[in-house]
C-alpha cells in the first residue's frame, strides 16, 4: 500500500479523518481534494487546475487522497494500488456533518482550502440525502469493473465504525 484512494459514500462518512490516521501510521503524505478544488470563499477551482494538482500528486511513488470527486476518479484509481472506500449508514453522516459544523464554527478545517470556513445549507444536505443511495450502487458497480480490469488492485470497503477501527488497528499493528 503506497498509492491509496481514499473514498466514501457521503460528506461526513470519515474520509479525511481515516485518510490522516492512515498516513500517520504509513508514513505517507495526505492530499485532501476539497484543498485542490476550492478556492478562499467556496469558489470552486477551474476543472484543469483541481486535474493538473492531481496529476501532480499521482506522480509521486507514494500518496494518500481521499474524496470523492467523480470527474476525476479515474485519473486516482488508475494509479492507486489501494482503494479504500467507507460506507457508513446516512443518518450517521447526517450527524456527522452536523458535529462537524458546530465543531469547526467559524473556523476552515486542516483538509479544506484555506478561507473556507465551514458552514452547512440546505442544498448541502439535500446533497447527502439524493446522492447517498444512488453513490451506493454506482461504488458497487465500479468496483466490480475495477477487480475485472485490475484484478491485483486491493479494493477495501468498509461498512461500520467497528470494520473501520479493525482495519486501522490491522495497519497500524
Amino acid at each position: 500500500m503506497e498509492r491509496i484512494m481514499v473514498i466514501g459514500v457521503s460528506a461526513g462518512v470519515g474520509k479525511s479523518t481515516f485518510a490522516r490516521r492512515l498516513g500517520d501510521h504509513l508514513n505517507i503524505e495526505v492530499y485532501h481534494l476539497d484543498t485542490f478544488y476550492w478556492r478562499p470563499g467556496w469558489v470552486e477551482a477551474p476543472l484543469e487546475d483541481f486535474i493538473s494538482a492531481q496529476k501532480e500528486v499521482v506522480s509521486h511513488d507514494k500518496w494518500i487522497m481521499d474524496g470523492n470527486y467523480s470527474h476525476s476518479f479515474n485519473l486516482r484509481s488508475e494509479l492507486a494500488d489501494t482503494i479504500i472506500y467507507l460506507e457508513l449508514p446516512l443518518r450517521v453522516c447526517l450527524y456527522r456533518v452536523i458535529k462537524r459544523l458546530l465543531s469547526n464554527l467559524g473556523k476552515t478545517r486542516p483538509d479544506m482550502a484555506k478561507g473556507c470556513n465551514e458552514k452547512l445549507d440546505w442544498q448541502f444536505i439535500k446533497f447527502i440525502i439524493s446522492t447517498y443511495f444512488p453513490r451506493k450502487k454506482e461504488m458497487k458497480a465500479r468496483f466490480a469493473d475495477l477487480q475485472k480490469s485490475d484484478p491485483e488492485k486491493l479494493i477495501v470497503i468498509l461498512k461500520s465504525k467497528h470494520e473501520i477501527e479493525g482495519y486501522l488497528l490491522n495497519v497500524i499493528g
